[in-house]
């Protein structure tokens, strides 16, 4: 019995150092995801970083002033559609400084002046489809940089900036949250509602069916005269689209060409492939409202079967769940 006894001490004593040991060893799982969320955060930084630089070679060119001038004229008509009227921009609109940090947002600019667009001024919200991939592609990244100067000239809070991409990596993702825009969680398919509110959509080279599905979500002369869409020019879809082709697969944007105001974006050879085919298009209350009544009396969802070239990335459902055996 002493024999067995010690023996059995002898194994306890022996066992205990290695389970010691094992505690004060960090899993391997752990230390994978403590170098993914590393490099996450160092990636962010690389991308915030180069989002800066495209920030600064637009501030500097001929293209930025010009383009600006070019929203705020069509914002300044919109504004003063509104009833109650709405407040136009202040002429010092371009002359709003532009110095904060991209990864700080919603920072309130001051004019050399002291006057200011506050948020408060036009309640301006804006939703921003299809980006792209602007870690890995320059050009997405320009057309992103521009979107945060322009939030930050109109003094638009970025949480109040819906941005979305079904291609959006998770570090992205996280970039964007960084940013302080609102990342939204399912593809909408362009189908929002600008709900009472002064909306501009900022939707550069999309699909045609995300155009239409807007417009079919706003089919109003309210709704329609409270929206500014940045995006493909709507006069090139009509050039490069078969009549039968529009009215047929996008009935809303053939609809609707006789009421609306469209100017192109300034061409520059720094920024030719950036902002190619671009206008600022927005919706005149008196021009929809000689648009013929009965046009409004069609709301039919669009659903695209046989539509053949469709650029969307469309909506999918959540698979089934199974049940585990």
């Amino acid at each position: 019995m002493a024999a067995a006894a010690k023996a059995a001490s002898e194994r306890w004593q022996t066992a205990a150092p290695r389970r010691r040991s094992a505690a004060r060893q960090p899993r391997r799982k752990e230390v994978a995801a403590g170098g993914r969320e590393t490099d996450l955060e160092a990636n962010t930084k690389i991308v915030l970083r180069r989002l800066q630089e495209a920030e600064n070679d637009l501030l500097i060119s001929a293209f930025w002033s010009s383009a600006l001038e070019t929203v705020s004229r069509c914002l300044t008509e919109l504004l003063g559609q509104q009833k109650p009227p709405g407040r136009t921009l202040p002429e010092a609109f371009g002359s709003l400084h532009l110095d904060s940090p991209l990864g700080e947002p919603d920072v309130s600019h001051a004019s050399s002046s002291g006057e200011t667009l506050a948020p408060k001024t036009c309640h301006m919200k804006c939703v921003c489809y299809g980006i792209g991939n602007f870690a890995t592609c320059i050009t997405a990244r320009i057309q992103l940089a521009f979107l945060l100067l322009f939030l930050d000239k109109c003094q638009t809070p970025r949480s109040h900036c819906w941005v979305y991409d079904p291609l959006f990596s998770p570090l992205e993702i996280a970039v964007l949250n960084t940013l302080g825009v609102t990342v939204l969680r399912e593809n909408e398919e362009g189908k929002r509602s600008v709900r009472g509110e002064l909306t501009v959509f900022y939707m550069l080279h999309c699909g045609t069916a995300l155009y239409n599905n807007l417009l079919w979500s706003n089919w109003s002369v309210d709704a329609l005269s409270r929206m500014v869409i940045i995006g493909n020019s709507f006069k090139g879809l009509e050039e490069r689209l078969l009549t039968r082709i529009l009215q047929k697969n996008y009935p809303y944007i053939a609809k609707i060409l006789e009421g609306l105001e469209e100017v192109e974006f300034p061409q520059t050879p720094e920024y030719m492939d950036t902002f190619n085919d671009t206008s600022v298009h927005w919706f005149p209350t008196q021009k929809l409202k000689r648009v013929p009544r009965d046009l409004w009396t069609f709301r039919e969802e669009p659903d695209y079967e046989g539509c053949e070239d469709l650029e969307i990335i469309r909506k999918t459902a959540d698979p089934p769940t199974v049940s585990p055996p």
